[in-house]
């Protein structure tokens, strides 16, 4: 049966999708009164038998309730294709009608969490590049009819397209596909320190919580006695220092590895028709198509660690409304990438082009000066806040180490800020530890902004903005005759090009 006449009269999600739309709907209600379950629990052992009685029969009611609701929403959720638009109604009480030309689609994506493995069905989430009221999530579908809902928007929008008998039997062989080894390696390149701190935050989360339970339940002096430990043991052990320094070390190092898992297991990249199809995730699966025409930028991000494991990060960005909450959504990263993976990246996306033969283009000396200004401004006010609260000039050693660290990173951004630009792209560097290399079709920018202060212009410089359908992206302190060039070149490309940049 033809995939595009399957849904050219109204049809539903799976039966399958009121157990996840209940589900979200209690999730969501947990989130809001998570804190009086938390009072319960304090106040579980002064409550009567009565009262009891009553809050669980309460609780059933309200449990009811949402799944009343969660059938409702199931059972008005309908979808259909209709001569090129994609029709959505939706609502109980409150109907609504959505209708998406299929020209606004941005991307179609398969995705599932947990629940939707265990039960066997896949989310469908449709974007639109223009505004996040009509991006569209269909909770479940079988897989069987996701890929014909799938199929039927390509047949709309390309009616050449070959069937998807023909297409499975041309699959090609994965570009990349990112291991367990692999994603082992890439841990080891991430920020540790960040990720422990995030760890720490939960842990430390959950203890607030577990006293507060254990408060409730008349022993709270058990966890203190848990988590009670000899002071003065600790300032005089230092073999007690080094262990929880490793330890910390270790933490961070298996935080990095567990998100790294989460997030990117299974990580396979193929390269079809000019699109790149996306599958990854442990507890949540996706599988993403990014369409050429709709990657705005690339950012190819290494550093020390990465280069000698011979790996980088491509992050794709697509285009976004400018208010969008969900912005990181558009963000799609692919971990691991091998520098032959990333050339046949660039050449799918730009073809051929000459951009990094170029000779680099540096920002202006004032650039560093200004860092050096901040930095120096930032450092005597950390300087006078650790003063005037600790009340000791001890704190002023530690700017032996301070200050060599804060002159090495200017140095680094100094030196890794820089521009090349050829006929057809964009290229600048940045970063400090990391390197950024970001990847931008002059025809995409919507629009170049010049920028100067009174102490650049006393310089005769300006600081250069492209704004793009996936946000900024900056030239800093560059001579101004130069930067008039470059917008002259730009504006004149942008309005020239017959390309579509989405």
């Amino acid at each position: 049966m033809n995939s595009n006449s399957l849904f050219s009269q109204f049809s539903r999600q799976s039966p399958k999708g009121v157990l996840i739309i209940y589900l979200q709907l209690l999730y969501k209600a947990l989130k809001v009164t998570w804190i009086l379950l938390f009072l319960f629990i304090q106040r579980f052992s002064k409550f009567s038998e009565s009262a009891l009685i009553y809050i669980y029969v309460g609780l059933i009611v309200v449990l009811l309730f949402i799944l009343i609701r969660a059938y409702l929403i199931y059972k008005n959720f309908v979808f259909k294709i209709d001569n090129g638009y994609f029709v959505l109604k939706e609502g109980i009480l409150k109907k609504k009608n959505t209708s998406v030309s299929f020209d606004r689609i941005q991307n179609i994506n398969f995705k599932q969490n947990i629940v939707q493995q265990l039960i066997n069905v896949y989310e469908v989430n449709i974007e639109t590049a223009g505004s996040k009221d009509t991006e569209i999530a269909i909770k479940a579908l079988s897989f069987d009819k996701a890929q014909a809902l799938k199929e039927a928007l390509s047949e709309v929008k390309n009616p050449k397209r070959e069937t998807a008998q023909t297409a499975e039997s041309q699959q090609p062989k994965p570009l990349l596909k990112i291991g367990f080894t692999e994603l082992l390696k890439v841990s080891l390149t991430e920020n540790h320190l960040q990720n422990l701190l995030l760890f720490l935050a939960i842990v430390v989360g959950i203890l607030q919580q577990l006293q507060d339970v254990f408060k409730g339940f008349g022993n709270e002096k058990k966890l203190n006695d848990l988590v009670e430990v000899d002071a003065a043991t600790i300032v005089n052990s230092v073999l007690f220092f080094v262990v929880l320094l490793v330890a910390l070390l270790l933490v961070g190092v298996i935080s990095s590895f567990v998100k790294i898992l989460l997030f990117h297991f299974n990580l396979t990249l193929f390269i079809k028709e000019k699109s790149f199809n996306i599958t990854q995730g442990l507890l949540t699966k996706k599988t993403i198509i990014l369409n050429e025409n709709k990657i705005q930028s690339i950012t190819v991000a290494t550093n020390p660690i990465k280069k000698k494991l011979g790996i980088s990060f491509v992050t794709f960005k697509q285009a976004v409304s400018g208010k969008v909450k969900k912005q990181q959504n558009k963000l799609i990263r692919i971990v691991g990438c091998k520098l032959n993976q990333i050339q046949q990246i660039k050449k799918v996306l730009y073809a051929y082009t000459a951009v990094e033969e170029k000779e680099k283009k540096r920002p202006n000396n004032y650039f560093k000066l200004k860092m050096y200004i901040r930095s120096f401004l930032a450092l005597l006010l950390l300087n006078g806040i650790a003063f005037s609260v600790l009340q000791t000039s001890f704190w002023f050693f530690s700017n032996v180490l301070l200050v060599p660290i804060t002159i090495l990173l200017i140095q680094l951004k100094f030196n890794k800020q820089f521009y090349k630009l050829d006929q057809e792209l964009l290229l600048i560097g940045s970063g400090r530890v990391e390197t950024h290399l970001t990847y931008l079709p002059i025809f995409k920018m919507q629009n170049i902004k010049m920028s100067q202060t009174i102490f650049q212009k006393r310089r005769n410089i300006v600081d250069l903005v492209f704004q793009t359908a996936s946000g900024k992206v900056k030239i800093p302190c560059i001579d101004k005759q130069e930067a008039l060039s470059i917008y002259n070149f730009a504006l004149y490309k942008a309005e020239t090009n017959t390309q579509p940049w989405m």
